[in-house]
């Protein structure tokens, strides 16, 4: 059973997030954003599970670790695997931060707005266009610059395409997240 953690009287209490990453790209991301928030309160757990992410896996790992009803789950996946949507909507109390076709959608609109039909290929094709050093499940230097430099650019585009439709990613909904925690 998960300990509780106590709120102490005057002082905010921020929420733990729980983010579950599908693979070494999106951890690479994740761990970039924990160490610009600086908020200590990212959990992340890098374990690449693929595609068998469920609950009681997500339960499990948070058994022993200290919880609060503020903490907030993040499974941070691609919808390049068509069934892929379905499956992480059945799991309960998780914000979805998906992209489709992939998270180099992500990285791309910190680039340009894209607003047709892509797939994986023509994703990471256009950001090698725009950084030659790209390599998947890193983020080298060139790319951070721009990930945090055109952030804010990123996120309008992301917010017009139709969420969980290709092409569409919903990470904004962690730099809001990230945004409000930090004021």
């Amino acid at each position: 059973m998960a300990r509780r953690r106590k709120e102490s009287k005057g002082k905010k209490i921020n929420p733990t997030l729980f983010v579950f990453c599908e693979g070494e790209t999106e951890e690479a991301y994740i761990n970039l954003l924990k160490s610009l928030y600086r908020i200590p309160s990212i959990h992340i757990h890098p374990k690449i599970r693929g595609n068998n992410i469920t609950k009681a896996y997500i339960e499990n790992y948070k058994k022993d670790k200290p919880t609060h009803e503020k903490d907030l789950n993040f499974l941070v996946y691609d919808l390049d695997v068509p069934t892929m949507i379905d499956r992480l909507s059945k799991i309960d109390n998780c914000e979805l931060l998906v992209s489709n076709p992939c998270i180099e959608l992500w990285f791309l609109l910190h680039y340009k707005n894209q607003n047709a039909n892509t797939n994986n290929a023509h994703c990471y094709r256009e950001l090698e266009n725009r950084n030659k050093s790209y390599k998947k499940g890193a983020i080298d230097q060139k790319l951070k610059l721009k990930l945090v430099s055109k952030k804010e650019d990123a996120v309008k585009r992301a917010k017009a395409l139709t969420e969980f439709e290709n092409p569409s990613s919903t990470l904004y909904k962690l730099i809001q997240i990230l945004d409000n925690l930090k004021k």
